[in-house]
């Protein structure tokens, strides 16, 4: 077998991960760009093993195995943020997440309205 094409089929998988990461809007189809992105890297990592058994054999399939277990931890914490998110906001939309809490006012009071009628 070429190995090229399992290459060049991953780098594809992967671009097209990324691109789904950057410019999704909505946190499932980040999780599911991620997700892609791990498959690539799977099929890399199976691709190199087949390629170079004699040096160490089966080191890819078991690296692969270990990406598969991260992704299906990633996956259960993220769906996790999700749903609170959606509990919290109503929405699992990525841009209308603040990313920072508002910082609490100075000695637990509201700070005081500047207006042109209190100096009065």
């Amino acid at each position: 077998m070429r190995p090229v094409i399992p290459y060049v089929t991953a780098a594809l998988l992967f671009g097209l991960g990324v691109y789904g990461v950057l410019r999704r809007r909505n946190a499932v189809l980040v999780l599911m760009s991620v997700e892609l992105m791990l498959n690539a890297v799977n099929l890399i990592l199976v691709t190199a093993d087949t390629t170079a058994r004699a040096v160490l054999p089966h080191s890819g399939q078991v690296f692969a195995l270990f990406v598969i277990v991260l992704a299906a931890a990633e996956i259960g914490v993220g769906l996790a943020i999700v749903l609170q998110l959606y509990r919290l906001r109503a929405t699992v939309a990525v841009d209308d997440v603040p990313l920072t809490e508002p910082s609490p006012p100075v000695g637990g009071r509201e700070p005081a309205v500047l207006d042109s009628e209190a100096g009065r």
